[in-house]
């Protein structure tokens, strides 16, 4: 729904726009401009989707192959002890506590096709002992928020995209990537906790919070005191050693599970083929629609508008152009897509601004549609403070992912 009144607000205001620049400026080439752009970004959305086929075909199967392989099994008893100190309601032997392992590790590995049917299975299972069917509980708000700030070890379509589009290196934002997404989530699984009075210094929570900080801040204090060319070079190199070693890892655990690694690749590659051709038409939709807004002169407005501000503020507006992809995140996840697009076909893949919108893009989650598709699936509500908790998530992971970028890509 929110994507359905985004799509028509581009179109609205790029009519508007486009009015006022040929009435007042007389501007008689900005509807060309407008009409042409529909033509040249439809054609980009099919030739990106087309390309995306390949590569989708490719991680797609290779993440079967992990999945049977037992890979998802094993974040499951990696993370158990936590999640089980986060969820003081639920028994031990909850039913719900399955689907919602299952899920978040699946989520971590980029695996959205496994994790979606999980997590509406998990919401299923924590709503039979919901005493208020239309008001959600604790756990539930907390396994939403969790969801929402993202967390993800392989932001695999964010660097499908960037090698589409021509970056040299597009697996070099998966550090910044892994940075940001994990303050996304303490800040979220933070702001859950304040409100449902857990404790944050039992000694588990502790342990795991705390150690996972203390090697992310050391990752971060060590690179800040590097040259910038040498962060790139060593991110870079970091970033496709951890890649290949999870595909061989993956290759592993199917080798030790006796499976048919051959075949179960292709079983998942026949899903990626599949996934790729759903997203033509909503990736051609979603680049039309922002395609106009930008030759209507619409954006340059939003923009000028935002650099003014934080000119104003003494802020540095480098990052500004980047800023569509961030406002859109919490809306929608293909406007997000579509924005971070944008700007990579705009001030290309290697720039600062594209880099900083692939950062952003896999930071966080659609906050507002994750919400609507679980709460909706059991009848949920009143929402409590869901939406407020994983706002304060999203912003957090925004915030980290620009501030990633200038450690790892600015000048």
């Amino acid at each position: 729904m929110a994507l359905n009144y985004i799509w028509i607000f581009f179109f609205v205001v790029a009519f508007v726009v486009g009015l006022v620049r040929l009435i007042f400026l007389g501007d008689v080439e900005v509807f060309s401009d407008m009409v042409n752009s529909t033509f040249d970004n439809a054609k980009t959305g099919f030739e990106i989707s087309l390309y995306l086929t390949g590569v989708l075909t490719l991680w797609l199967g290779l993440m079967k192959v992990g999945e049977k392989g037992g890979v998802v099994k094993v974040f499951s008893r990696a993370v158990g002890p936590f999640f089980a100190k986060l969820f003081p309601g639920l028994k031990k032997d909850h039913p719900a506590y399955g689907p919602m392992m299952l899920n978040f590790s699946a989520n971590m590995l980029g695996l959205d096709n496994a994790a979606t049917p999980l997590g509406l299975k998990a919401m299923e299972e924590l709503q039979e002992t919901n005493e208020d069917k239309k008001t959600a509980s604790n756990a539930m708000i907390m396994f939403l928020v969790l969801n929402t700030s993202g967390l993800t070890i392989l932001p695999i379509s964010v660097m499908v995209y960037r090698a589409q589009l021509g970056a040299a290196n597009p697996s070099d934002i998966f550090i910044p990537i892994l940075l940001a997404t994990f303050f996304s989530t303490v800040v979220g699984l933070i702001t859950v906790a304040l409100y449902q009075k857990i404790n944050l210094f039992d000694k588990v929570i502790m342990a795991y919070i705390g150690g996972i900080s203390v090697v992310v801040f050391g990752l971060i204090i060590w690179f800040s005191y590097l040259p910038q060319e040498q962060i790139t070079k060593i991110s870079t190199i970091a970033s496709n050693f951890i890649l290949f070693s999870v595909i061989m890892a993956f290759i592993l655990l199917g080798v030790r599970k006796k499976i048919n690694i051959y075949e179960t690749f292709i079983e998942g590659a026949k899903e990626g083929f599949q996934v790729a051709v759903k997203i033509i038409p909503f990736l051609v939709a979603i680049l039309v629609a922002i395609g106009v807004f930008r030759a209507s002169g619409a954006m340059d407005i939003f923009i000028d508008g935002i650099r003014w501000l934080l000119t104003a503020l003494h802020v540095d507006t480098a990052f500004v152009e980047a800023l569509p992809t961030a406002l859109m995140k919490p809306l929608s996840g293909s406007g997000a897509r579509g924005m971070m697009v944008d700007a990579m076909n705009t001030y290309g893949a290697d720039s600062f601004v594209g880099r900083v919108a692939s950062t952003v893009q896999g930071a966080t989650d659609t906050t507002f549609y994750i919400i609507a598709l679980y709460f909706g699936s059991v009848g949920i509500r009143n929402t409590r403070y869901a939406v407020t908790a994983g706002l304060i998530a999203d912003f957090a992971g925004i915030i980290a992912a620009i501030l990633m970028a200038y450690l790892f890509f600015g000048n």
